[in-house]
């Protein structure tokens, strides 16, 4: 439940639209519900301006029901990360309207539009298309958290004049979130051409240097181009979220 949904409750409180009992039944599970596997954190939402994100990895299925369903509840849109297809298959099956993206390896169920509160566009640049997988996570979780999206892939430091070619794309865009794995350089000439703010993601793509992505994660931190912020290995998720705090029109 977020800002908007409790003015809208107490608006209808306040013009007789609906009794106190029933008010308080909506308010009862707020700030946080005890789903037996799980303590939902409703208010985050309010809190932060995005409800509670279900990370899916080390979850069974049956607790990721029981969360989405404490969610939905709530009115909340909802958004899985790192999800087994396996595991969509049967959430699907107890939420029809469920999308599963298979590229992101998430799931989102959207049960009210997603209001766009982003002041402008948030684009996701991928190395390489083995880096696709973290970049897509980046772009869903964006597009989920209320921002207007666009991807370039496959626009790596071995052809550079892929990227040099898309040179008005990169500064159509308000925040830039960049994947790379390897050597990681990706980020470091993306930030040297635009006056954006750039968030590098390394991925743990590469040949047995490049450490699992340790290599690629040491390369975007030692950037000698100002202005690039760089998250965890393969942290997509956590790229996106902090783009989206960058692009909200205002803040809470």
């Amino acid at each position: 439940m977020d800002a908007k949904e409790i003015k809208r409750l107490l608006h209808r409180l306040q013009s007789g639209d609906i009794e106190i009992d029933a008010a308080m039944e909506r308010l009862k599970n707020l700030p946080f519900e005890e789903v037996g596997c799980a303590t939902v954190d409703h208010h985050r939402g309010l809190r932060q301006g995005f409800p509670e994100v279900i990370l899916g990895d080390g979850k069974t299925t049956e607790q990721i029901e029981r969360i989405i369903a404490a969610m939905l509840a709530m009115g909340s849109n909802i958004l899985v990360t790192r999800l087994e297809e396996t595991k969509s298959i049967k959430l699907k099956q107890s939420f029809p309207s469920a999308a599963y993206h298979s590229d992101a390896r998430c799931l989102t169920i959207e049960q009210k539009p997603v209001e766009i509160k982003g002041k402008g566009k948030i684009l996701v640049v991928s190395a390489g298309t083995s880096d696709i997988p973290v970049a897509a996570e980046a772009l869903v979780t964006a597009r989920m958290m209320g921002n207007e999206v666009e991807h370039l892939y496959d626009v790596g430091v071995a052809g550079i004049h892929r990227l040099l070619a898309r040179r008005e794309l990169l500064q159509t865009a308000s925040v830039i979130v960049v994947v790379a794995g390897m050597e990681g350089a990706l980020p470091s000439v993306v930030a040297g051409m635009v006056g954006r703010p750039v968030i590098g993601v390394p991925t743990s793509v590469g040949y047995g240097a490049s450490f699992g992505g340790i290599a690629a994660l040491l390369g975007m931190l030692n950037s000698c181009a100002a202005g690039v912020t760089v998250v965890n290995i393969d942290n997509g998720f956590g790229a996106a979220y902090a783009a989206s705090l960058m692009n909200r029109v205002e803040y809470l």
